[in-house]
């Protein structure tokens, strides 16, 4: 993609005011908007001009689960667009001592002019942005992880050129990550694979809609219990950990469901040879990948997730 210089990179203008919930609330072309305007705002900042969008703007960032990548990334990106970040466990709010949900998204909804939620429950953060007046956004819940999925599809975007046509395979939990990677694939007309054992498949309403996505744009969309049948002429291999946070107590009977599931240099070997591997992070090497791929020379993965910082400035951008 040839990179433009923008003096003013332009917000998707379809976006201002909106939440980011799940990408399926947005169109394809909204999708392809946000990834274009990701590589401006990505190209700029490197070149020492990121311009000020949010100058004066304020986002609060509310914790319910640890973070790394979801809280450096909002917070450096809300000021190199000129705003300001605030840090909120959930356990140091009111929210955290019974206050309603509902309530607590009308008085932030006074103070700030952005909400960024990782939270627990997806029921949850759609209660809140039900009640804020100002733009909710999506920093992880157990259904869907859409900034991921934008940070993922700019990193392929980037290696790949051309989107449309590529087959993705996933491998490993049908979890909220493995549900947005896949939208956001449908949404540019991609050939999606899921590998997952029986029982841990993405939830089925998601996939319905997902496969409808998929077709509308020229994709497909697939779910496979058998992983190397799924990495067949795979152009990217993604995964993610077996056992999230929340699901402690699953934990050996998770290592027992998907121990033929890793992504191995036997599994990669029914890919292309140029595959893209890929991990949201934080990884487990030699659980669900094994080092070999991970630190190899078909892995992006730290630039997968220094594209957080980028996708994310696009939406708060937009939103904001």
């Amino acid at each position: 993609m040839k990179l433009l210089e923008w003096v003013n990179c332009k917000p998707v203008e379809s976006l201002k005011g909106r939440d980011l919930l799940t990408l399926l609330d947005y169109t394809s072309d909204e999708v392809k908007d946000l990834l274009d305007l990701a590589t401006n705002l990505k190209f700029l900042t490197k070149e020492g001009k990121c311009p000020p969008l949010l100058e004066g703007k304020t986002l609060g960032m509310i914790f319910e689960k640890h973070s790394t990548r979801t809280r450096i990334s909002f917070e450096v990106g809300i000021k190199q667009l000129g705003g300001n970040g605030m840090f909120m466990h959930s356990r140091d709010l009111q929210i955290g001592r019974g206050e309603s949900v509902a309530d607590t998204a009308k008085v932030l909804s006074g103070y700030l002019d952005g909400i960024m939620i990782r939270a627990n429950s997806h029921e949850m953060v759609k209660e809140l942005a039900d009640h804020a007046s100002i733009p909710v956004i999506n920093g992880l819940t157990d259904l869907f992880h859409p900034c991921q999925a934008l940070a993922d599809l700019l990193t392929l975007q980037e290696l790949k050129g051309a989107l449309k046509g590529l087959i993705l395979t996933y491998v490993g939990d049908g979890n909220n990550v493995a549900h947005s990677l896949a939208i956001g694939a449908a949404h540019m007309g991609m050939h999606v694979r899921i590998a997952t054992p029986p029982g841990y498949e993405p939830v089925e309403w998601i996939s319905e809609e997902i496969s409808k996505l998929a077709i509308t744009n020229g994709g497909s969309y697939a779910v496979f219990n058998e992983a190397k049948e799924a990495v067949q002429n795979a152009d990217c291999i993604y995964t993610d950990v077996w056992t999230s946070m929340g699901q402690e107590e699953e934990s050996q009977a998770r290592l027992e469901a998907f121990a033929t599931y890793q992504v191995n240099e036997e599994l990669a070997a029914h890919a292309k040879a140029d595959f893209t591997f890929l991990h949201c992070l934080p990884a487990h090497r030699e659980e669900e990948v094994t080092a070999a791929i991970i630190d190899g020379p078909n892995s992006y993965v730290f630039q997968q997730a220094e594209n957080r910082l980028h996708a994310q400035k696009a939406v708060l951008a937009s939103v904001m």
